[in-house]
C-alpha cells in the first residue's frame, strides 16, 4: 500500500470534500477520489461517507486514522534521515505555528531563511488552538511548532524562549475610551468583550483573574483576524497579543490594558537530539531572527 494514498485520505478527511483536497494538493478531482477508491479496495473497508455536502469518514475510516497519521509521520521521518545521512541541506519542515506569528513573522523568516537554504522545503499547519499545535508537534505530524508558553504538554517537548508579547486592549476608533492610556478597569468589565474561542482564551481569564474583574461576554470568535474585524465594526472590545496588532490595517485603536500581561511566544520540537539536519537549521535561524527582529 502507498503512502501518498493515506496521505490522501488524511487531506480529504480534514477538508470535507474531494474538491477542497485536490486543490490544496494540487490534484485533480477524479484523482483524489481514485486515491481513495483504490485505497478502501486494497483494504476492503469503506473508508468515507459520500453525499452531496462533501465527506466524512465512517466509522471504519475513523478507527485507521490514526494509523494512517503515523504512518505518514514515520514516511516524512525516514525522508528527512536520508537526507541528512547523505549530507544534504534539503527536506520537508512542516511547521504549526498560530495567525500573528503566520502573518507577522514567517513571510520575513521563510523569505530569508531560502536565500541560504534554497532547497529546504515547508509545509505550513496553522492552528489558533495552542493545545492543537502542541499534540501536533508532541505526535509527529509537525516537525516544529511555534507555541504559547506555558504549554500543557511542554514537560514532553523541548521548548525555547522567542519573545514575550504584550497583551493590548483594542476597541473602536470612535470610542470614547479610545484616548484613555491605560483602558480604565472598569470599561473592561462593563464594555460588550469579544473573546478567543474557549481553550485558547486561558490567558486573558487570567489576567481578567488579576485584575478582579470578569468581562461582559457578548461574542465568541475562533480567530484573532475575526476579532479585528468585529472591534472595528463596533461590536466591542477585546484583548489582543501586540504582535497581532501592531501595525494592523484593520482600523482599531490600541489601547494599554491596567495591568501589564504577556504571553510567551517559544518555538518547540520533540526531541531536539532527534531533529532533522533541515528543521535544526530552521529552529536555530527563527531563535536568530526573532531576537534581531522580532520587536519590529
Amino acid at each position: 500500500m502507498s503512502v501518498a494514498k493515506y496521505q490522501v485520505f488524511l487531506k480529504t478527511v480534514e477538508c470535507g470534500s474531494f474538491t477542497a483536497a485536490a486543490r490544496e494538493m494540487n490534484f485533480t478531482q477524479s484523482g483524489v477520489s481514485h486515491a481513495i477508491g483504490s485505497l478502501e479496495e486494497e483494504l476492503g473497508v469503506p473508508l468515507l461517507i459520500r453525499s452531496h455536502g462533501g465527506v466524512t469518514p465512517t466509522a471504519d475510516g475513523r478507527a485507521l486514522l490514526p494509523y494512517f497519521e503515523k504512518m505518514c509521520a514515520m514516511q516524512h521521518q525516514l525522508e528527512q534521515q536520508v537526507a541528512d545521512l547523505r549530507g544534504l541541506e534539503t527536506g520537508l519542515v512542516k511547521v504549526a505555528t498560530f495567525t500573528s506569528v503566520s502573518e507577522k513573522w514567517l513571510p520575513n523568516i521563510l523569505k530569508t531563511f531560502q536565500t541560504h537554504y534554497p532547497h529546504i522545503e515547508f509545509e505550513l499547519l496553522p492552528s489558533n488552538f495552542n493545545n492543537e499545535i502542541s499534540d501536533w508537534v508532541l505526535h509527529g505530524q509537525a516537525d516544529c511548532g511555534f507555541i504559547s508558553l506555558p504549554a500543557p504538554v511542554e514537560k514532553y517537548l523541548d521548548c525555547w524562549l522567542l519573545q514575550r508579547d504584550q497583551w493590548k486592549v483594542i476597541v473602536p476608533c470612535d470610542h470614547p475610551y479610545a484616548d484613555r492610556d491605560p483602558f480604565p478597569v472598569s470599561a473592561l468589565a462593563e464594555e460588550p468583550f469579544i473573546q478567543l474561542e474557549e481553550g485558547d482564551d486561558y490567558e486573558i481569564m487570567a489576567a481578567f483573574d488579576e485584575m478582579g474583574i470578569r468581562p461582559n461576554v457578548k461574542y465568541i470568535a475562533r480567530e484573532d483576524r475575526t476579532i479585528l474585524a468585529m472591534v472595528s465594526e463596533g461590536l466591542g472590545i477585546s484583548l489582543l497579543p501586540e504582535l497581532m496588532v501592531r501595525h494592523s490595517p484593520t482600523p482599531i485603536k490600541v489601547c494599554h490594558a491596567p495591568l501589564h500581561f504577556y504571553r510567551t511566544i517559544g518555538i518547540g520540537v520533540k526531541d531536539k537530539k532527534a531533529l532533522s539536519n533541515s528543521t535544526r537549521l530552521f529552529v536555530d535561524y527563527v531563535r536568530t531572527w526573532v531576537a534581531e527582529n522580532g520587536n519590529t
